[in-house]
């Protein structure tokens, strides 16, 4: 089975094409701790960022708007360079956020 992208993503091509397996195994190479909590280093090759972003995107609950503090705060819980992280999500429309960048939400949900 292949891992599911929300459809405003920008990118659709062989990047999103993943199985759930190959997804496990990036998400171990990537992270430590328990649930994955902790991120080691942010990928380099599209594919691994996408799998990192969607599991990423998952810290935050659908249909919640989020202030920016708050954002900050769980993504650098997860990964000290948190502004690479809010940066990529948005990019990659995991996180949609106000244009003064006072709050953020997933924009699957």
């Amino acid at each position: 089975r292949f891992l599911q992208f929300h459809p405003a993503m920008p990118v659709d091509d062989d990047r999103v094409m993943i199985t759930e397996a190959e997804a496990r195994k990036l998400l171990c190479k990537y992270f430590e701790g328990p649930d994955h909590s902790s991120l080691l280093r942010f990928p380099k090759k599209e594919k691994h960022k996408l799998v990192i972003l969607r599991h990423v995107a998952g810290r935050f609950a659908a249909g919640r708007r989020y202030p920016e503090l708050e954002v900050n705060r769980i993504l650098g819980d997860l990964y000290e360079d948190h502004t690479t992280l809010k940066r990529y999500l948005v990019d990659y429309r995991f996180l949609a956020r106000e244009r003064d960048g006072s709050e953020y939400w997933r924009t699957d949900g």
